[in-house]
This record gives C-alpha cells, structure tokens and sequence, in this order.
C-alpha cells in the first residue's frame, strides 16, 4: 500500500505480487561486503546513489566493483538534480519535468547524465536514462532524483518493483521455518550488555528460539533474551527507552537481538535459528560461512578488518595489484599483529591495512619501537592508494640506502692551474664534470690504467664526504704523481668494480649524466675485457 501510494498512477492499473521492499542503507562497500548469504551478497537488488553534479567518487566505483563481484543487480539514482544551476521543482514523470526546465538546465543535467553513463561504460557496462531501456536484464537504468525535494522518488521504487517482479520473483519466496539472517553490527547497548544488529533474510525468528553465529574461533549457541525494534522517533522521550520488545519476527527486516556470550560474533557471520533438529548442520554451515576463502602467503603485509566480507573484498584487491598478504584477519591491530610485522624479512612487508577497525593501546606503543606502518581508513580504494604511494616511496628510500653501497660512476677535470702538492698524495683541483666522487674511491685515465685513489675531498677548507656534478673541489690522490701519471687538463674516471656496475644497471637508480658516464667507463674497461659488465 505505501509503494502504491507513493507511486501513485505509475502504478495505476498493474498488479504486483511483491510483498514489500527492505532498504538497508549502509555506507560505502558495506551494503554488499559485510551481507553475504552463501558467498554472495545478501542484496536481492541495490540502488546506487551517485551525485549527478560530482559523478563517481572512490567510494562509488568501489561499491560498483563488489555490485559486479556479487552479480547483483542494481540500479542508479542520480542525485541532486536539484542543485542543476536553474533547476525548478515541477510534478510529473521525467520527461515531463525536463521538458518544463529551462534550455541551459535542461542541457546541463543531460551533460551530467551523459557523464555517469560514459563512467559506466569505462567500467564494461551499458547504460542508460530508464525512460530509453527497452531490455533491463541488459542495460543499467539511471533514475534522476532529488532526495531533497522527493523529484524522481516514484518512479525509482516503480523500477525498483518491476525489476523484482520481473527477474526476481522465483526467488523471493516466503518461508515460516526457522529464521536465517546476517550479522550486521555487534554493539554494545546502555542496559542491554552486547547485542547483535541483524538482518533476517529468511523464517521467522521468535524471542524464545536459540541461535547459532559465527566467531572468530567457532559457532556459537545463544538463547535470545530479546528481540528489539526501533520505536518511531517521534515516540522516545528516553534514550534508554529506544526499542520495543517483540515476541517474533519475520523476513525480510531488520531486528536488534540481546542475548548472552556475543562478545566474540563477528559481524557479517550467519545468524541462523536452531532446533534439536538442526543443530548439527547450522553449526557446520556457519563454520564453513565464517571460515575465509583467503589464500595467504608466506611472507607479506599484514590485513585487519571490521567484517569477514571486508576483509575478503581487501585482500581480493591487495591481490589484483599484486600486494602478497601473510595474514588476514577479523578484529582490531594488536601488539602481536605489530610484532609479527615487524619480524618481516623484507621491509616493504612490514605494513598493517586497518580497514573500518581501531589500533589497540598495547599495539599503538609497540608501534613506537618498530618500523611497522599502518593504514587505517574506512575506504578501501584510499587504503590501496596510501598503501602503494607509500611503497613507492620505500623502494626509493631502499635504492638511495643501497646506492651508497656502490663505487659510482664520477668523471673529473684536473684543472692545472690548480696544484697545491706535486706527491705524496698528490693535492689537485678538480672540476666534476657528471656523476660523483667519493674518498676512497680509485680514479682512472681513458686508457683504463689506475692512477691513484682518493684520499680526501675538500671545499673552502671543510671536508667532504663526497663532491657532485658541478662542483670544483680539491682531492688529495694517494699513488699519483702530477706531471707522471697525471697531468693538468686530464679527465679522470672513478674506478667501478665489474660486479657495482651490473647492479648499478640493474637497478636502474642512475641519472642520465651517470649513465653517460657508466656507458664510457664500461667502454674503457672493454678495450682489455670484452665481456666487461655483463
């Protein structure tokens, strides 16, 4: 009856056999990640809401990937049209209300529109204003609408019950067993201890029936000590006075649920009622349920999540770009989650993805002590983000650290009007023409013979540790004499070891000046060894 009232004479003359719809209305990838119902969403069909002046945000395409993943199938309302520049409220179907717009609202709302459908195309879909589709199973219906002024609102749910009675009605059947739903949220209520927020899918679930849930460990068997529905707002007057107690409900709704022993219920596990009859085989479905198809590696990053759907929708995606993940679990980051993070071989492995959850005081201090790094956020888009932006920057900081380990390739002027000592050592004054200089380092001439090593390097008085591409500098070289094996205007080159210089190309962490220089010393090297460097 409210469908029909709301819809009005878009309904007028057809006859449905619907019994109703239950809108869950969650935040970001949660709709479809935390229900799932034998591995899919428990979602018989969603609405997307995208704001038709902004288009898709991270959040947005998220959802859309867990929509594709689940196979369920949704439609968009684009929304705010009311805040189209010129936009003016006016009754009717949409073409009705596009055509009384003005030109420049009516073109604008069309560029916007056409904007979320070339989005969708990008994403492998086809899609289209509804009043255009002629085959739904095929193509995604986009309903413009405005929450704000109710614009659009019909004929969203009038799509919303044909697509249901058109596609899904096989499915929705209504049946009286035993109850079966999905854990939405477990939380901790003024007067009531820990309860579990649920959505009942299937049955009937009564305030004297036991219930079986999945934990972190195993299933659980509960007896309800209350069933629990919102009173309408307009009704509480005490906040400790929120809810009605209800001897039973039926699917589809949403229901609060008190009972004892739910400390441990992880939220997105099946809920299920329980007889004598079916103990055994609930408990056994729900711990195949809860148990994670995750395949996990060796050595890796570290995942935590709210939900057991978050955590596979995460750890689906830290796969697909290729993140290796050691361990993935339910629940918020713990010392021991720091600690065996920490103990990664590799330091690109020392990381913990904290989706939607919290970091524990005991971790947080550990974490001072460690290099372990942690992302929290509750989109996981920006998690993934973060997470690779952050590995970039490892990789460089590890490949600047690993380059000091190697002789690198420096060629010098010996500028002659600059000598300050003839021997032992030899002082010069040097131009650096490309690379660096470092002391220590052995130098040689074109003709690939060694003439000395560096001793030290200095600049107006103060030592340095090395001298870069620019720079005039004074290198005081052991084993040189100037005049015999060097001479004024000479260019010299450091001296690489065969092995730092496959590295140095391996690594691909040269400039094009050392590279340049890196070429001409391995063509000096391969005038006595031909195989020089490779």
């Amino acid at each position: 009856d409210v469908i029909k009232k709301i819809c009005g004479n878009l309904l007028a003359g057809k006859n449905f056999t619907l019994p109703g719809l239950l809108f869950i209305d969650t935040p970001g990838h949660h709709a479809f990640t935390t229900l799932r119902k034998r591995g899919g969403s428990i979602a018989d069909i969603a609405v997307l809401i995208v704001d038709v002046n902004e288009g898709f945000k991270p959040q947005t395409y998220e959802s859309l990937t867990i929509l594709k993943q689940y196979k369920t199938p949704f439609v968009i309302a684009a929304n705010k049209i009311d805040a189209i520049s010129g936009w003016k409220k006016v009754d009717g179907i949409y073409t009705q209300r596009l055509a009384e717009q003005h030109s420049a609202a009516r073109s604008l709302l069309e560029e916007k529109i056409y904007e979320v459908i070339g989005t969708l195309y990008d994403q492998g879909l086809k899609a289209d204003i509804y009043t255009n589709i002629k085959d739904f199973s095929k193509n995604v219906a986009i309903v413009p609408i405005s929450a704000k002024t109710g614009e659009g609102i019909p004929e969203l749910l009038m799509i919303l019950v044909g697509l249901a009675q058109r596609f899904l009605e096989e499915s929705l059947t209504v049946e009286r067993g035993p109850g079966k739903g999905t854990v939405l949220e477990v939380k901790e209520e003024t007067g009531l201890g820990t309860t579990v927020d649920a959505i009942i899918y299937n049955g009937v679930v009564r305030s004297t029936d036991k219930i079986a849930l999945g934990t972190r460990d195993k299933p659980i068997v509960t007896n309800i000590k209350a069933l629990l529905k919102p009173k309408p707002l307009d009704e509480i007057r005490d906040p400790r006075e929120r809810f009605d107690s209800v001897e039973e409900v039926h699917a589809a709704c949403g229901i609060k649920i008190a009972a004892t022993n739910l400390d441990d219920v992880v939220s997105g596990s099946p809920l299920r009622v329980v007889t004598d009859e079916n103990l055994e085989e609930v408990l056994k479905e729900i711990k195949e349920q809860t148990e994670l198809s995750i395949e996990l590696d060796e050595e890796g990053i570290i995942i935590k999540a709210d939900t057991i759907g978050s955590l596979e929708a995460i750890t689906k995606e830290a796969r697909e770009r290729g993140i290796k993940v050691r361990k993935a679990e339910v629940g918020h980051v713990a010392k021991r989650d720091v600690v065996e993070s920490s103990a990664s071989t590799d330091p690109l492995h020392r990381a913990i993805i904290a989706f939607n959850v919290r970091i524990l005081p005991e971790a947080d201090e550990e974490l001072k002590s460690t290099d372990v790094k942690v992302f929290r956020e509750d989109v996981i888009y920006t998690l993934m983000e973060d997470y690779e932006e952050w590995i970039k920057k490892k990789k460089e900081e590890i490949e600047r650290a690993r380059r000091e380990e190697f002789v690198h390739p420096g060629m010098i002027r010996f500028l002659p009007e600059y000598v300050f000592r003839v021997s032992h050592p030899a002082i010069i004054g040097v131009r650096v023409l490309a690379g660096r200089i470092k002391a220590g380092t052995k130098l040689i001439k074109e003709d690939g013979k060694v003439v000395g090593t560096i001793k030290s390097i200095q600049s107006e008085k103060k030592s340095l540790e090395e001298a870069m591409q620019g720079q005039e500098v004074a290198i005081s070289v052991e084993g040189a004499t100037v005049g015999r094996q060097i001479k004024g205007g000479d260019v010299l080159y450091t001296d690489i070891p065969e092995g730092d210089a496959k590295k140095l190309k391996e690594m691909d962490v040269l400039t094009l000046d050392e590279k340049d220089v890196l070429n001409k010393i391995i063509e000096i090297k391969r005038k006595t060894d031909r195989f020089w460097g490779m």
